[in-house]
């Protein structure tokens, strides 16, 4: 993750505690959604760093309403943040609303909060839309001492925008996650090399890839094997090894020698062929 400078995590321990308090005094008194707003618009300038009255706007037009506030830097729109009462609970229609308002204009990254809950989603641009949770922050819970703490918030400060912060995060994420993880286990260069190492540790046990690939199917918990999050991990391992061996062709290369890498070639390039690109 990107290094938070100095100077900003000297602000996050300076504010933070500060707004702690707020958050509080706010969820007992129950304050309604546009006190919210206020008190989000106070966080996204003494917190993360923005400009309140040139880079903080509640004026961004969306067909016709407007979404509750945008971070705009450069004259670009850097994120929409739908803002909802602080003691309500972040629901899917929540965040349906704001992913439209994003889809419409063409922004990549949406953030839900009432405050306290802040959750920072990555658009993807398909049909239907989709949307990944890429991060979530619970202001209640961070120690403003805390390294761990100022990366989070890191990824939506104004400093945190100009190193990309939160794109390394996001591609960090996808690649390292338990979807991606279990998708690579299935592959056909994992299951040779388990292969090997049960023949190695029983020589007189005949196994195929096939068969460890079928036994995989009850060691893994079914949510990281179906669905659609392992649809597009399976895509997207997929789209890794293809690419590759492309690589390798146009270098005129037959690849490494032995069965394992030959077979988890063709069997990239037929679950990608098969289920299409994300």
């Amino acid at each position: 993750m990107a290094t938070v400078p100095k100077r900003v995590a000297e602000r996050f321990k300076k504010h933070l505690p500060a707004f702690q308090r707020v958050l509080q005094s706010a969820r007992v008194r129950d304050v309604n959604e546009s006190d919210t707003v206020t008190i989000v618009t106070d966080m996204l300038s003494t917190v993360f760093g923005y400009d309140k009255y040139s880079e903080i706007t509640s004026e961004q037009a969306i067909r016709g309403t407007f979404c509750d506030l945008a971070v705009v830097v450069d004259g670009k729109t850097k994120f929409l943040i739908e803002v909802k009462a602080i003691g309500l609970t972040l629901k899917e229609n929540h965040l349906r609303q704001a992913v439209g308002y994003g889809a419409n204009q063409g922004i990549q990254w949406v953030v839900l909060t009432n405050g306290i809950d802040w959750e920072i989603y990555r658009l993807r641009f398909e049909k239907p839309i989709g949307y990944d949770l890429v991060c979530s922050i619970d202001f209640l819970t961070l120690n403003a001492r805390k390294k761990d703490d100022h990366a989070k918030l890191f990824l939506l400060c104004k400093e945190g925008l100009a190193k990309a912060a939160i794109e390394e995060f996001a591609a960090r994420t996808q690649s390292l996650n338990r979807f991606v993880l279990a998708a690579l286990i299935q592959t056909e260069t994992v299951a040779n090399v388990l292969r090997r190492e049960i023949r190695r540790m029983s020589p007189e046990v005949k196994v195929t890839a096939d068969e460890i690939k079928d036994l995989l199917g009850d060691v893994l918990k079914r949510d990281v094997v179906d669905g659609e999050a392992a649809v597009r991990a399976r895509r997207q391992v997929g789209r890794a090894a293809g690419k590759m061996l492309r690589k390798r062709q146009s270098k005129g290369e037959a690849g490494p020698s032995g069965a394992a890498d030959d077979g988890a070639g063709t069997d990239h390039m037929q679950s990608e062929s098969s289920t299409g690109i994300l």
